[in-house]
């Protein structure tokens, strides 16, 4: 099977990319897909999130074994199979690109292709330039502290 995932920014409103994948194929290899469909470096400690229908998280899918100490599964991009986890259409996801700025693409699962299957991931559609992969904290804090200094003086 193939899976196609459009993925969504809220901060460029043109921004989409649909990707198509295996349903065989891990997390880490949609991963890839999606860095190289942005052309982000991989330097960052990405995750991905299994949402219900209100992009409330409810599954989380690290890059690298974090090694805690709950109960919980541990899932890690590299052993976890897309299509074992994911299996219906509307299936919705976010992929945390800028952890330290929680900024993230939302997806949705939009098409499930029965009998067909993909050797590598593609982009098959591509608008919109990407928002840039990480913010500069000094700029960001910068801007937020003369914002409320404004808004003080108001």
């Amino acid at each position: 099977m193939v899976y196609k995932f459009r993925l969504l920014s809220d901060e460029v409103e043109d921004f989409r990319r649909d990707i198509e994948i295996d349903s065989d194929a891990t997390f880490f290899d949609l991963h890839k897909a999606i860095l190289e469909s942005v052309n982000y470096p991989d330097d960052q400690m990405t995750s991905f999130f299994i949402c219900n229908d209100n992009w409330v998280k409810l599954v989380e899918i690290t890059r690298e074994d974090m090694g805690g100490m709950s109960e919980e599964e541990n899932n890690v991009m590299e052993e976890t199979v897309i299509g074992d986890v994911i299996e219906d259409e509307k299936q919705r996801l976010v992929y945390v690109f800028d952890p330290l700025g929680d900024r993230v693409f939302y997806m949705e699962l939009s098409k499930i292709e029965f009998g067909k299957d993909l050797d590598k991931a593609v982009c098959v559609k591509s608008t919109g330039e990407a928002p840039v992969q990480t913010l500069n904290f000094d700029e960001l804090m910068s801007k937020s502290n003369t914002a409320a200094i404004a808004s003080d003086d108001e």
